[in-house]
């Protein structure tokens, strides 16, 4: 069975993450939505909150699970018995970080990652860009996804 762990803060889980998941699906037998804190990161949303509405997106794909976690990617990964982590890259800027820690990751536990490339329609898209929006009191309801999206898989 092939497992991925898909981490984050998701705050919020945005339409770019959706395209992430709906793409990874064909992968992998099972995708852990892991929703963590990151201690560079102020949140915004409660991550009970989050990991609410996260399960309303994949209610009906049972081979989706989302689960909290608040230590390394990679013990996370051991517990869940996930072979691979799943990341998304925007940038060339996202790829460097997420070589940097892919390469880290797999120094520690021998995990390997697996990146998605954004859709480029989707490649603006960020969480702290929904934060901002928010914070200045703009809609930004058309970078979320929508609950119960149709899945291609």
């Amino acid at each position: 069975m092939r497992i991925a762990l898909f981490p984050g803060s998701f705050d919020p889980f945005t339409i770019g993450h959706a395209d992430i998941i709906e793409r990874a699906l064909p992968l992998f037998d099972e995708i852990i939505i892991a929703v963590g804190t990151n201690i560079h990161k102020q949140g915004a949303d409660a991550m009970s909150q989050r990991v609410r509405s996260i399960e309303a997106l994949y209610r009906e794909e049972p081979r989706i699970r989302v689960v909290t976690y608040n230590d390394l990617t990679v013990d996370l990964a051991e517990r869940e018995g996930a072979q691979f982590i799943l990341r998304g890259v925007r940038s060339m800027k996202d790829f460097e970080y997420e070589r940097d820690i892919a390469t880290t990751n797999r120094m520690l536990s021998g995990i390997e990652t697996v990146l998605i490339f954004s859709d480029p329609s989707y490649a603006h898209v960020s969480s702290s860009l929904i934060r901002e929006l928010r914070s200045f009191g703009r809609d930004a309801s058309a970078l979320l996804p929508q609950a119960n999206p149709h899945l291609k898989s």
